[in-house]
């Protein structure tokens, strides 16, 4: 059990790390940019964020915990962070050093009330795997609940000892992290930071509950129970408590080893494929998916005797006749997600609109699941989704890997304006569908350097469509009523425009105009407070021969117009509005 004054180090070392970082990068993300030095701070952006992640990188691997967490979460999000931070954090999937044995003993046997010779026939002291929060052993079953069982191999996770006080100091740190980013207007615009940290604290404190991802593992098993392409371990409930639990060992096949693939008879180009069909039938069909589906977490497991037909064909976009002679086999159900009815529809239009590459439909899509506020001018974004489709629509990695270099910087230069301007947040629930998809999409990738999403998602889009025909007669009834509805008022509001044109009421408001203006009075604000600034500075300085007193409270007083013209606009206002 760590102790008090460990603890409190702990804590205060975390916060140093990211005020630290934090500082550094305000200043030169946000200070220097405004004294024109853009091109200097650009040259070393690549330098500095590579020296950021390979200190926290030291900084996770040395503290544990909660750490190897959020490096292992960033080191998936290829889709927003520099690739020089997410390479760097990469090692963070398999780099936990593991605990001594005998402190795995002393904890399984405490949890267990019995020695660990009675509880198993045998338990291996070299760890299986050892991740941030426990480590797993193999062991085999003692011969009485190997006879209920019907089998005897087994693989144990203990918890790390002590997890359970590391897990609230760390989560204490990043609330208060998140309270500090929070007040940058750029990121309380953009993402609600501590309700983030809320739902990964919910996830972290089920993780480390072992009964929690036992019932887990039964459920993920029950929506597969007819599956032939998935498999899952059963779980030993008598071998089972909140911090030892106990499963079937079904190590197989890693899934991202190619070369053991290939020896195996095993195509690594359809394990990509299937996995990705499986993690669609996760989110789309169930609404109810496998969060953490890293390389150590799947295992590609060869099936004896003939292919099963494929029950796939219940599965949304499924288009085999039947199944492949091999099994995908998930383990480690700590992390789990689920998509609430009202987000997984929203999630299927957006699919629609990518499938159909239909620019505004996808807009509407992002404002229907919550990633835009409704009041967010919408037509830049239609006008850049629509000429991203146009340009790279279809496209796979390695076709893009083909495309002019210049013309994907051009484009995403303007793109990121376009999505800088607008009131984008993060909706809740989404934090783990956006972990699971990102090491999808990277897993694909290796198995298969071709693996093109588009292809993979237009089966799911195709299926959704003869779904929705069904409620097609409903759909026309309601858009009859309602053209009948809008025709019913049109007079009436026909009548009200002419009195106010008459009447010279008549306003019209321009959401983007009124925000250029206002950014526009900020701007000007900052110039009289930099020319303010100056003439205190200089006056200052041409009376300090003379008259050294008034030199010295010039000078000083020309810090307070310095810190408005830099720093006005950066941090969010309190308050309403």
């Amino acid at each position: 059990m760590p102790d008090v004054g460990n603890t409190r180090a702990r804590y205060r070392r975390i916060l140093r790390f990211a005020a630290r970082y934090i500082v550094q990068t305000w200043w030169y993300e946000l200070v220097l940019t405004r004294f024109g030095l853009t091109k200097f701070v650009a040259r070393g952006r690549t330098a500095r964020m590579t020296r950021i992640a390979q200190r926290f990188h030291v900084l996770a691997v040395d503290l544990g915990g909660l750490m190897i967490k959020v490096g292992q979460y960033m080191s998936s999000r290829l889709d927003v962070l520099p690739p020089e931070i997410t390479r760097e954090l990469a090692g963070l999937q398999d780099e936990v050093p593991p605990v001594p044995f005998d402190d795995i003993r002393r904890l399984a046997e405490a949890e267990l009330g019995v020695p660990l010779e009675r509880a198993y026939a045998s338990f291996d002291p070299t760890p299986l795997a050892a991740a941030s929060l426990g480590q797993a052993h193999r062991a085999r079953l003692a011969p009485v609940d190997a006879g209920d069982m019907g089998y005897d191999e087994a693989v144990v996770k203990v918890q790390r000892p002590g997890i359970e006080v590391i897990v609230d100091v760390d989560l204490a740190a990043l609330r208060r992290v998140a309270g500090w980013l929070s007040r940058v207007r750029f990121v309380a615009s953009r993402v609600d930071l501590p309700a983030l940290v809320e739902e990964f604290a919910t996830t972290s404190l089920e993780e480390i509950d072992y009964l929690h991802e036992a019932q887990n593992a039964e459920r993920f098993a029950a929506n597969f129970a007819d599956d032939p392409r998935v498999a899952a371990p059963e779980v030993v409930w008598e071998r089972t408590t909140r911090r030892v639990l106990t499963l079937a060992d079904v190590t197989a096949i890693k899934i991202s080893d190619r070369a053991a693939l290939v020896a195996a008879g095993i195509d690594p180009k359809q394990v990509a494929h299937q996995f990705a069909a499986v993690m669609f039938d996760q989110l789309f069909r169930d609404g109810y998916f496998h969060a953490d589906p890293h390389p150590g977490n799947i295992f590609v497991t060869p099936v004896a005797g003939p292919a099963a037909s494929a029950s796939a064909s219940s599965s949304l976009g499924a288009t085999d006749a039947a199944a492949p002679a091999w099994q995908l086999t998930f383990i480690d159900f700590g992390m789990m997600g689920e998509v609430p009815d009202g987000l997984r529809r929203g999630l299927q239009q957006l699919m629609l609109a990518v499938a159909a590459r239909d620019g505004k439909r996808l807009v509407q899509a992002i404002q229907g699941v919550g990633f835009l506020l409704p009041t967010a001018e919408t037509y830049e974004l239609e006008r850049a989704m629509t000429e991203l489709f146009a340009r790279f629509g279809g496209m796979g990695f390695a076709e893009l890997a083909q495309v002019d270099e210049r013309e994907l910087r051009s484009f995403a230069i303007e793109f990121g304006e376009v999505v800088r301007s607008l009131p984008f947040q993060l909706p809740e629930n989404f934090l783990l569908i956006i972990r699971a998809m990102s090491l999808t999409s990277g897993m694909c990738s290796t198995l298969d350097p071709e693996f093109n999403l588009w292809d993979a998602v237009e089966p799911y889009a195709a299926q959704l469509l003869r779904d929705q025909r069904g409620g097609l007669v409903q759909t026309v009834g309601r858009e009859a009523l309602s053209v009948a509805g809008t025709a019913w008022r049109l007079p009436g509001r026909l009548e009200g425009l002419v009195d106010r044109v008459e009447s010279g009421r008549l306003v019209a408001q321009s959401p983007r105009i009124e925000q250029r203006m206002t950014r526009l009075e900020r701007v000007a604000g900052r110039i009289v407070s930099a020319v303010v600034f100056v003439g205190l500075f200089v006056g200052g300085i041409l009376l300090r021969d003379d008259e050294p007193g008034w030199g010295a409270a010039l000078v000083v007083a020309s810090v307070v117009p310095l810190l408005h013209a830099v720093f006005a606009g950066v941090f969010a206002r309190r308050g309403p509005g």
